[in-house]
């Protein structure tokens, strides 16, 4: 064969070999890079899912993070197994706080009627600064001393003529003694009030109610099918074999569920109301301890006014500004001719329009959370005159709202906070996210304000729901003060509701026990606190909505954080 021959032929083997390489060396890059993106597929599908827990949203379902992002998997699975711990230590102090009893009859309850309070170390008259201390014994129906304690109570010292209250703090002995601790913050005519709103075995029967389940409220979800709606139930927990909607936060373990409407995607869901369910998880008899006549009752006492006399004394106004970060005391704060005054620093009066506009001048505050803090867009579009609501073209009363004052650049914006919001009326969820999201979407500088108020829509269902959205919360902030360490965080406590309330749904224990545990996840980071619940008490109110001055105070005190 002639050598140019030869060649060419060893040249076209060479090439084809080249090219063979060159192919298969494509077709392993491709198969490696498509095990590391997706895993290998056979052996994916040949594991089941480990289950899935629908009870708040805990999804432990295969991973559906890559191979690649071991090290985010690790960190997530380490701060879910973090926060779990946490919910439980709450849980299991709040246990331990929670009294334990059963009864069999009514007669062995205790009896505001048959209690005592007596004043300990009574004298003629009392000094401006000093300690008022009663002892309170409590009694069964049949008169008969309890020998244990856990009763709901609540104490105030109030001078109707000077517009003036405090509430008192409670020491109980467990033994059907308790001591109550009054400061006399002011001079004048002092009386004492101590109710009982609800006997140890009312409170130990709901709390074993709150933990049974989340039946109490049921919601109705509208899907939007082309015209027509479609109305489906939903819920945090649905049993049912139909095909379910699964609204899930995957990284804050938050989720929402709908039955699924047939032939309409999940993503046509816009509407979502609620409405009270013929559930109940207290017995008959536990009933019983629940008419309104039972509940909020005053205790006898042996003694009558009391006299306050200056004694060229008085309480030390606190130096100090209030200032995010400060811890409060309880009680935080006394009322006297209708103004807060906190104990732990000077809060800040903002009178005039002019004031509260100054302030203001070229902030962004968010308000986020529930119609407590949507109060106050009412109360300050009343009182400045420049700021304007602006129409958003929102669906419902429970839209977002946005007041401007363009000259001042001033922006304020109210959002409800994410599932569960209790309300008949339909509301949109196209917008609908949790708080921790939100917060995770705001930039922050000095001139940022953010309130967050959380509570009143969560106390029919299981205490660990809120605890859970709360720690959420916790961490957003945190991110939030990291990357942006001169934005103001407050953090607005929950307002006493109307005595006439479902106590199984909306009870002020409920929302007691909340209060109790939002101080304490929030202790340690510097954030303002409004303590509206203190504040609620000493100023005699009852209504989860309070009147004007009340709102006030709660504003002033915000302006005092961010002025």
């Amino acid at each position: 064969m002639p050598s140019s021959v030869t060649a060419s032929i060893c040249r076209a083997f060479l090439a084809v070999v080249l090219v063979s390489l060159t192919l298969l060396s494509y077709i392993m890059h491709r198969t490696e890079v498509k095990s590391t993106v997706f895993g290998n597929h056979e052996e994916r599908s040949t594991k089941q899912p480990e289950g899935t827990d629908k009870d708040f949203g805990r999804s432990f379902t295969v991973s559906r993070t890559s191979r690649g992002d071991t090290s985010t998997l690790s960190m997530a699975r380490v701060q879910q197994r973090g926060k779990e711990q946490e919910i439980g230590e709450i849980l299991k102090r709040l246990d331990h706080w929670m009294p334990n009893v059963t009864f069999r009859d009514l007669d062995t309850t205790t009896s505001a009627k048959n209690s005592k309070a007596t004043l300990l170390s009574s004298k003629g008259s009392y000094c401006v600064g000093d300690h008022l201390m009663v002892r309170l014994d409590v009694y069964d129906h049949l008169g008969k001393r309890k020998a244990y304690g856990g009763d709901f109570l609540r104490a105030r010292v109030y001078s109707s003529g000077l517009q003036a209250g405090a509430a008192g703090r409670i020491e109980d002995y467990r033994n059907g003694t308790y001591l109550v601790n009054f400061t006399l913050f002011w001079e004048g005519d002092v009386r004492v009030s101590l109710l009982l709103i609800h006997p140890s075995e009312g409170v130990s029967a709901l709390w074993a109610a709150r933990k049974k389940g989340y039946e109490k409220i049921a919601f109705t979800g509208r899907f939007l099918n082309g015209t027509s709606a479609v109305l489906t139930p939903c819920g945090f927990r649905i049993t049912t074999k139909e095909e379910l909607c699964e609204y899930l936060d995957e990284r804050d373990q938050e989720a929402f569920y709908c039955v699924k409407p047939k032939h309409v995607p999940c993503e046509a869901f816009i509407h979502l109301k609620s409405d009270n369910k013929p559930v109940s998880y207290l017995t008959a008899l536990e009933s019983s301890l629940f008419h309104r006549s039972n509940i909020g009752v005053e205790i006898p006492q042996t003694f009558g006014d009391i006299r306050v006399l200056s004694c060229n004394s008085h309480v030390a106004a606190p130096r100090e500004r209030c200032a995010v970060g400060m811890s409060s005391p309880t009680p935080s704060g006394f009322v006297w001719q209708s103004r807060w005054y906190p104990v732990f620093c000077t809060m800040r009066r903002l009178d005039t329009s002019d004031q509260m506009a100054a302030c203001l001048e070229r902030k962004l505050v968010y308000l986020m959370g529930d119609s407590t803090v949507r109060q106050w867009v009412g109360y300050l579009t009343k009182r400045v005159s420049t700021l304007k609501l602006f129409d958003t073209h929102g669906f419902g009363n429970l839209q977002n709202l946005y007041a401007v004052d363009m000259e001042r650049n001033i922006q304020i914006q109210w959002k409800k906070h994410g599932h569960p919001i209790i309300t008949v009326l339909d509301y949109s969820v196209k917008d609908h996210r949790y708080v921790p999201r939100d917060l995770d979407q705001v930039a922050g500088d000095r001139d940022t304000a953010v309130v967050i108020s959380l509570g009143q829509h969560f106390r029919p269902f299981p205490v660990e729901l809120f605890l859970r959205r709360a720690l959420n919360v916790r961490a957003a902030v945190q991110r939030l003060l990291l990357r942006s360490p001169r934005t103001k965080v407050v953090i607005k406590a929950e307002n006493i509701r109307e005595l006439s309330a479902d106590p199984e749904r909306f009870g002020d224990i409920h929302g007691y026990v909340q209060y109790l545990a939002l101080r304490a996840i929030f202790q340690d980071l510097r954030v303002g606190f409004i303590d509206a619940w203190d504040m609620s008490i000493a100023y005699g109110v009852k209504a989860v909505h309070p009147q004007e001055e009340v709102v006030e105070n709660q504003i002033n005190m915000f302006f005092t954080y961010i002025c």
